[in-house]
């Protein structure tokens, strides 16, 4: 007599039958898709929510600017609004004298090439705390201004930062051009520019700042220049 046996089939694996396969695929694409989307809307709210918050903040902006051309010349009138960073102004406040400059370039207009440069000015603020006297000094000067000699400028003194920082920040019928230089018949448009000049810090500092946003103040605008009668 000769032994036959049926396999038992209970406890063998099912296998995994090809609707239940491309069910698996479309559920890990959904999972995949998503954990990108996720990851992509949270690199985007990293890069531009600093961004935002750095443009509302900015230290330094121009918020008011006029150029008006009479028959002596072109006049130009600027405000800005200037917060120095604390460790700028830490700085400041030890004896480091910080230098700005303004600049001021007078532009034909021409369609068939660039821009032509009519005029170019420049004007050198130097701002720094007297310990002894516990005063603030301001030098403005149509020179370059250094540590060593302030040659031929303007010189006032204030009780307070906020004060100095009012005078720093406010520009009132500054002669750009002359009027000879102008052509009567063309537009003219000024570009203007107000910075902190980094290069005339002193060397050692000057590698110490490199890179750091704080220090790196500056504000542009451009604007068409206006004649006395509005045109």
């Amino acid at each position: 007599m000769t032994d036959s046996s049926t396999p038992c089939w209970k406890n063998a694996p099912l296998k995994p039958t090809l609707t239940h396969v491309r069910r698996n695929q479309r559920a890990d694409a959904w999972v995949r898709c998503w954990v990108a989307l996720t990851w992509a809307w949270a690199l985007v709210g990293a890069l531009l929510l600093p961004a935002q918050a750095h443009a509302e903040g900015a230290p330094l902006e121009i918020t008011q600017l006029r150029a008006e051309r009479t028959d002596d010349g072109v006049y130009l009138s600027a405000q800005m609004r200037l917060e120095l960073p604390p460790s700028v102004e830490d700085a400041l406040s030890k004896g480091l004298a910080l230098f700005f400059v303004a600049e001021a370039d007078v532009l034909q207009e021409r369609w068939y090439w660039s821009d032509r440069s009519m005029a170019s000015r420049r004007r050198y603020l130097r701002l720094a705390y007297q310990p002894l006297t516990r005063r603030w000094r301001l030098n403005q000067s149509s020179e370059p201004l250094t540590n060593t000699g302030l040659g031929v400028s303007i010189s006032q003194h204030f009780d307070s930062l906020s004060e100095a920082l009012q005078a720093v920040q406010r520009l009132s019928q500054w002669k750009i051009a002359d009027s000879n230089v102008l052509d009567t018949e063309s537009k003219h448009t000024v570009d203007f520019r107000f910075r902190l000049d980094v290069s005339q810090l002193p060397r050692p500092f000057q590698m110490g700042v490199v890179g750091q946003s704080d220090w790196n103040l500056v504000a542009s605008r451009k604007l068409r220049i206006r004649s006395e009668s509005g045109k």
